[in-house]
């Protein structure tokens, strides 16, 4: 039987430009975390490189490794020595010019439970990642780890209800989204900043409540060429409060209890799975409708 109160954690850091370094930084900050009680941690997106997507370069591509691979080496040991869940972000090489956006999913046995490929890959200035990951084709994952059943959703992938409502359609009771999202470094208005924190945050709460999870997004901090990641990284209980946040500027490690029993409760009471009309969604598939 899996405990039903779950201590989960994230990692908000700010990244250098050597992998080895952040690889380093992002282990000692697991360790922090599971000892202060956290059995899941969680890692942003892309954690041991800088955000490099801002720019269509091919020098990045180097940066790229299997999946299972060294990294996911690296953390299996330490999974198995802290008996914690690790959620690693990282940018796959599945074949010679083939990459992907891929988040890694390690159980507190040092087991290899899986990835999950970003599915929704944005194009925009500063975030060009079309020019680097090829959309995920493994479909909405859920992982069983010793403490939870997770789902793993990955930065863009948090704008996009279906892609929350799938994954807690398979079972998910706790979403975790690494991401990497900022202001623009030259952005004036603190207005506009606040504006797209709020959304930001709000989608992923609407995320909690509508499909009763809990939900949890690392994301980094600091300047990256043009570029301010905003932080406040935050764990949020299925009724969309905020259990806790983080800071917009400073490196941080957040650890909250999560009572997986308390799902019932919030779906029983607020029961939009069973109210689902599903019989009326075929729409959906289509683009737009005309």
């Amino acid at each position: 039987m899996r405990p039903e109160h779950v201590r989960v954690g994230l990692v908000q850091m700010q990244a250098t430009p050597d992998p080895e370094t952040n690889l380093d930084a992002a282990c000692s900050r697991i360790m922090e975390a599971a000892e202060r009680g956290a059995q899941i941690v969680c890692l942003q997106e892309l954690f041991t490189t800088l955000y490099f997507c801002q720019e269509e370069e091919y020098t990045p591509f180097a940066l790229a490794e299997p999946v299972p691979g060294p990294t996911t080496s690296v953390l299996q040991k330490l999974a198995l020595e802290l008996e914690v869940v690790i959620v690693a972000s990282l940018f796959e090489e599945r074949a010679r010019g083939l990459y992907h956006n891929t988040a890694a999913v390690i159980d507190a046995d040092g087991k290899y439970l899986g990835k999950y490929r970003k599915m929704h890959i944005p194009d925009d200035p500063g975030f060009y990642e079309k020019f680097y990951f090829t959309p995920g084709d493994l479909g909405y994952r859920v992982f069983d780890t010793k403490y939870a059943r997770i789902g793993v959703l990955i930065c863009w992938d948090q704008w996009y209800p279906e892609a929350a409502r799938l994954t807690a359609l398979k079972g998910a009771e706790i979403l975790f989204y690494p991401t990497a999202i900022g202001w623009a470094a030259n952005e004036p208005s603190q207005d506009v900043r606040s504006s797209q924190l709020h959304a930001w945050q709000t989608i992923q709460q609407g995320h909690a409540i509508a499909n009763g999870v809990y939900v949890a997004a690392a994301n980094r901090i600091g300047t990256e060429g043009g570029l301010r990641f905003w932080g406040n990284s935050f764990i949020s209980d299925p009724f969309g409060r905020m259990l806790e946040v983080a800071s917009e500027r400073e490196e941080q490690i957040l650890v909250a209890e999560c009572d997986l029993g308390a799902i019932n409760h919030y779906r029983s009471h607020w029961p939009f799975l069973r109210d689902r009309r599903v019989d009326t969604y075929e729409d959906i598939r289509q683009r737009y409708l005309d």
